[in-house]
């Protein structure tokens, strides 16, 4: 009966406070859809329907950003149309016919996500809006968005189906926070851009409260709120060398489940370099002892009872005696990192020749070449 008991209230006790090694018990958000994603490695600390197609509102303007950034167009003028101007919702104002930088257009976009910034972004770098739509849809398919598709460049309900996932949408902000000029524009918690018909600069302040008051880790994100999404937030934190990024669609109280997520995080796990940059050691094969080396480190977020199941397994190829089967810096094998029983990377090994090997290598194909063409020594 004592051991019965004892199992109940084992079973009891992970039902309250998780496996451990999760956040996922831990955390309780409002949102319908919520994940929460470590930046360098892609690893999901926390999900809930985080694959459930749903409206998204203004973040749909995370990807009219990267797209405007990545044109390379940023120090261009653009001529706002009539069209834009008319678009419903929220709005930096602008003015037919005036021409205003796609930098400041971008900024006006993020922080305080005018949906006329949007259409003449859009037009602009696409063409018209049908145009950049495609692109939008183009740049999805890349980044592996395969839930996701985009009517238009703002969020608004005018479509049916202008949907994504919380998980695509931190998929697509992992991809665009690797861009410098986007995290920047992200980050800003105020800018100032030029008023054409007026004396006074537009001043635009980042509606993102994460940012400018409630989270001192934070370091950017979008906002979105529509009648039907409802609210929808994308934001990314960083302290010291763990950044995340979360995201929540259909959340009422979502600057709190942001926070919950994260705190949560930087609690439960560390980053630890699992494989550093360098010579790899410990390589028994005499052909690659001390000459096998990784072109990159691999970092990966754990709880401190996963550090104890991570391990690393060297698949070298068999080579035979001959040195010519070795060629300068290619790929000898593979790391692959274990985390329990599932893989979690693969990272290339390469062969480093040195230096007396790469003379052989040359004088092997001088002699060969002599011999072809004849050469003989006259003395």
């Amino acid at each position: 009966m004592k051991r019965i008991l004892m199992k109940l209230l084992m079973i009891v006790t992970l039902l309250i406070y998780g496996i451990p090694g999760t956040v996922q018990a831990s955390v309780s958000v409002s949102a319908r859809s919520a994940i929460l994603m470590e930046q360098e490695s892609g690893r999901v600390l926390f999900e809930k329907d985080a694959h459930k197609v749903s409206r998204i509102a203004s973040i749909t303007k995370i990807m009219t950003a990267i797209l405007a950034i990545e044109s390379g167009k940023l120090d261009e003028m653009v001529k706002v149309s009539d069209r834009a101007v008319r678009a419903e919702g929220s709005s930096v104002y602008l003015k037919p016919g005036e021409k205003i930088r796609l930098e400041d257009l971008v900024y006006g976009l993020m922080l305080r996500s005018g949906n006329d910034a949007a259409v003449a972004i859009a037009e602009h770098v696409g063409g018209s809006v049908d145009g950049f739509v495609f692109m939008m849809n183009e740049k999805a398919q890349q980044i592996g968005m395969t839930d996701t598709h985009f009517a238009n460049p703002h969020g608004l309900d005018d479509h049916e189906n202008h949907v994504s996932t919380a998980y695509d949408m931190a998929l697509l902000t992992r991809y665009a926070m690797n861009n410098e000029e986007y995290k920047k524009i992200s980050g800003t918690k105020i800018h100032r851009a030029p008023n054409p018909t007026e004396t006074w600069d537009r001043v635009w302040k980042n509606k993102n409260r994460l940012l400018t008051e409630k989270y001192k880790y934070s370091t950017g994100g979008k906002t979105g709120y529509t009648k039907r999404a409802k609210r929808t937030l994308v934001s990314t934190a960083k302290r010291g060398d763990f950044e995340m990024i979360a995201v929540t669609l259909n959340a009422p109280d979502d600057w709190n489940d942001h926070i919950q997520m994260f705190e949560t995080a930087f609690s439960d796990y560390d980053i630890a370099e699992i494989l550093s940059k360098g010579k790899v050691d410990g390589i028994k094969e005499s052909q690659y002892k001390t000459k096998v080396y990784l072109d990159h480190s691999f970092v990966y977020p754990l709880t401190s009872e996963e550090e104890e199941l991570v391990r690393v397994e060297y698949r070298l190829k068999k080579l035979g005696k001959d040195q010519r089967d070795l060629q300068n810096q290619k790929i000898a094998g593979r790391a692959n990192v274990f985390l329990d029983d599932k893989q979690i990377a693969s990272l290339p090994v390469y062969y480093k020749l040195e230096e007396k090997e790469q003379k052989s290598f040359f004088d092997f194909f001088k002699n060969i070449f002599t011999s072809i063409a004849g050469v003989k020594d006259h003395g």
